[in-house]
């Protein structure tokens, strides 16, 4: 039973709310999953940390009749976070950790005619991560029903441990709950629905079964194909029980000189950081938002995403494996001490808001490890298996070993070799106190844990300290080492350490970071920070509620960054024509071309992206700072037709391509062979235009030529006739305006309305003709 619909929800504290006789009938009714978080206005009295929203306690209850099967399971995948659960009154238990899937077996609490489901979520301690977390019943709820003898949640494992082009072995592990006189049978299906393989043996309570595929389509970035086995366990000859496990059938493997293989093909992990909140939906968010954002990524040449600093959605998860994207999952962004979810360097806090995971990391971690593992690995877009997030300022003599006490984030930790020799680092190391938990230790059990259940995809994480890392046993624990931030040591890694392959898992969204990957075949990719822009971590920036190192902003639209990864990352060819005042820009001309003070400042460039704009609105007269990003060889701009001249990509170090362009009005384009860009003078607005993408509609300021407006704002109202709005969201990360509207005003003439259901989306401005759109459900 799909349990999305139908809820009561009371936000507070509720004395009694899990008991069955008591009255929710003035709750508000909501369907999950849902994040209260989202639903209220921004304060600059609250956290920075978590983008200015409020926790508190919420309480969530369902009224249901449930079909009879001797057995009854009760699944999460996910409830942000302290979640109580009872059913008819009777407590099935605690789950803290807000980012792992949980169930409960529920057979012999189940009552015929009406039960009552209640969560208690206690999200008071609303500060307990460096980003935006939501709150509530966030994923998917389902009841699931079953023989007495079936195969239970999570009970299947799928691998391929021998992959040509010609054959495949697939391998199904099976568990099995009573299996005393019943048959197990899996079918495997090609992605066309075509049968494939077959295998029946007897059950017992865990076995294997072997078949061979023969000319197998192969799963892989550029031809997601995903067969499906179809296992059924009988008993006296009839089925009881039919469980489904999608998969893919790949290889990966990871060399320490050669880099990365994708079924056998050598290739660069061109990757992005992605927090699991989706903008204006909070993180409740539907799978057609992670759709439009994956395909905006894809297209600018991204093929890989790492989940940080949590286990992402089953929803996102099924939607890498359909869009080819591969995905490294990370279990956690603190072990046994805590970080500051305020400054994060000085790791040590004291007051209730902020605790966060480490407080119950010692008694719940390998339970979530496992059940986020069991629930996510047969899912062929993970390939990485990540136990940690710069953990190391967290142990402070891993810390204070590598030499960087003042570690500055402008400054020399980006760019200096590790201060402390080898030698020097491991005497500290034996030396310094180690307080009451070992780094070493804990990265053991916790890869062990993971290996336990899974050896078919490496063990890594973010190292960001990764000098202390290789001495402290960290390293020793992991099969590849990922740099966070530390480019600039990646030879160092491999000369001293060879045998440990290593790659950038967080990384600066700037060329520099990509040539320094691009030059060295033995670093397997990067993932940047990050794909998208995300709440939180902007403590002390009111009204900035939101972290703009993304590639696109928080709406989905794209940025400066994204189209100069695109360039780098893409062989299509690309080119994109971005303006801005000479006075605003990073430059200043010499005898009409732009240039920097400094002409080597691109290679220390840092988080975000200089700002630049997609219009060509300005004074007469008015320099501008004309760039192109492109990946062709030569460029050509012209102003109303007349030539300023072709300019060569081997000329720009920075690989931006730069005129410096008294405006005149009319039109600006960047020609290259066979691809062009162009920019329009636009007039006042007259009109909104409207563009549907799935269950998001993005309205555009246009003049009466239908040219873009993106120097005048206005405030657009929505109706969504026969369907529902979820948010609105313009993508500017100082704006401060409510999601839960139906009105927001637009940046860069531009704003963004979310749907639900198959509906009539109209939009309408002050002075302006409106317009609307049909939307069709997804």
């Amino acid at each position: 039973m799909d349990f999305s619909k139908e809820w009561k929800f009371f936000l507070g504290e509720q004395e009694n709310g899990q008991a069955v006789e008591f009255n929710d009938a003035d709750w508000d009714t909501i369907d999950v999953p849902h994040d209260w978080s989202v639903e209220a206005s921004f304060s600059e009295e609250l956290e920075g940390a978590t983008g200015y929203l409020p926790g508190g306690i919420g309480w969530y209850r369902k009224t249901f009749e449930a079909p009879h099967h001797p057995v009854a399971y009760l699944h999460f995948d996910g409830v942000y976070n302290q979640a109580t659960v009872y059913l008819n009154g009777e407590k099935l238990g605690d789950h803290p950790y807000g980012y792992s899937p949980f169930y409960f077996e529920v057979s012999d609490k189940l009552k015929h005619g009406r039960n009552v489901l209640a969560v208690r979520v206690d999200h008071s301690r609303y500060c307990d991560s460096r980003w935006y977390t939501g709150s509530g019943i966030y994923r998917s709820v389902e009841l699931l029903g079953a023989a007495k003898t079936h195969i239970p949640v999570w009970g299947t494992f799928v691998t391929t441990p021998k992959v040509s082009t010609e054959m495949a072995t697939v391998q199904v592990q099976v568990e099995v709950r009573n299996p005393d006189g019943a048959t197990v049978a899996t079918s495997i299906f090609d992605p066309a629905g075509n049968h494939v393989a077959e295998h029946s043996m007897p059950a017992s309570k865990a076995i294997i079964q072997s078949m061979e595929v023969a000319n197998p389509m192969l799963w892989d970035v550029d031809g997601p194909n995903l067969y499906t086995a179809v296992t059924t366990v009988s008993v006296d000859g009839g089925a009881v029980d039919e469980y489904t496990t999608r998969f893919g059938i790949r290889t990966i493997r990871f060399d320490a000189a050669e880099g990365f293989f994708l079924n056998g093909k050598n290739r660069k992990i061109k990757g992005v950081c992605l927090h699991h909140d989706g903008g204006c939906v909070g993180a409740a968010v539907p799978k057609d938002v992670w759709r439009r954002r994956f395909a905006a990524l894809k297209a600018g040449g991204c093929n890989a995403i790492r989940i940080a600093h949590n286990p992402g959605s089953s929803e996102f998860l099924d939607l890498c494996d359909e869009m080819g994207l591969l995905v490294q999952d990370e279990f956690f962004d603190e072990w046994d001490n805590p970080k500051d979810k305020r400054k994060n360097m000085n790791e040590q806090h004291d007051d209730y808001i902020s605790r966060g995971s480490a407080e119950y990391f010692q008694e719940w971690a390998e339970r979530d490890l496992k059940d986020t593992m069991r629930s996510h690995r047969n899912h062929p877009c993970i390939f990485q298996w990540s136990i940690g997030n710069e953990i190391e300022w967290t142990y402070p003599r891993n810390a204070e070993a590598t030499g960087f006490f003042d570690a500055d984030w402008s400054g020399n930790y980006f760019w200096e070799q590790p201060p402390h020799s080898i030698d020097e680092i491991k005497r500290l190391l034996k030396e310094l106190p180690r307080g009451e938990y070992d780094i070493g230790e804990t990265a053991q059990k916790l890869a062990k844990w993971t290996k336990a259940l899974d050896t078919s995809r490496p063990v890594i994480a973010n190292c960001i300290l990764p000098s202390s890392s290789y001495e402290s046993g960290y390293a020793d624990a992991l099969d590849i080492i990922g740099f966070s931030y530390r480019r600039v040591i990646y030879d160092y890694g491999h000369r001293h350490y060879p045998k440990l392959p290593v790659m950038g898992t967080e990384n600066l969204a700037q060329w520099h970071e990509w040539k320094a990957i691009e030059e060295r075949p033995f670093v397997s990719g990067t993932f940047l920070w990050t794909g998208i822009d995300y709440m939180g971590e902007s403590n002390g920036q009111w009204p900035i509620t939101t972290t703009r190192s993304g590639l696109l902003d928080r709406a989905g639209f794209e940025k400066g960054s994204f189209h100069m990864m695109k360039t780098l990352w893409s062989e299509e060819p690309h080119v994109h024509l971005t303006t801005q005042t000479l006075e605003k820009s990073p430059y200043h001309t010499n005898n009409g071309d732009l240039g920097e003070t400094d002409p080597k400042a691109w290679e220390r460039k840092l988080w975000v992206w200089h700002d630049v704009n997609t219009h060509w609105n300005y004074n007469d007269g008015e320099m501008v700072a004309v760039e192109v990003y492109s990946n062709c060889a030569s460029v050509e701009l012209f102003l109303n037709g007349e030539s300023l001249g072709v300019k060569h990509l081997k000329d720009f170090d920075d690989r931006i391509y730069k005129w410096a362009v008294p405006f005149k009005a009319g039109k600006l384009e960047a020609k290259a062979v066979n691809v062009s860009d162009k920019l329009i003078t636009a007039g006042i607005p007259v009109s909104i235009q409207l563009v549907a993408d799935g269950c998001h509609v993005i309205a555009q300021l246009v003049d009466a030529e239908g040219t873009p407006v993106k120097t005048d704002e206005r405030e657009i109202s929505f109706d969504a006739t026969g369907g529902r709005i979820l948010g609105v969201d313009n993508g500017a990360p100082d704006s401060t305006q409510d999601y839960q509207s139906n009105k927001v005003a637009t940046s860069q003439g531009r704003c963004l309305v979310v749907v639900e259901g198959t509906c009539n989306v109209s939009a309408s401005a002050k002075g302006l003709a409106g317009a609307h759109i049909a939307v069709e459900a997804v």
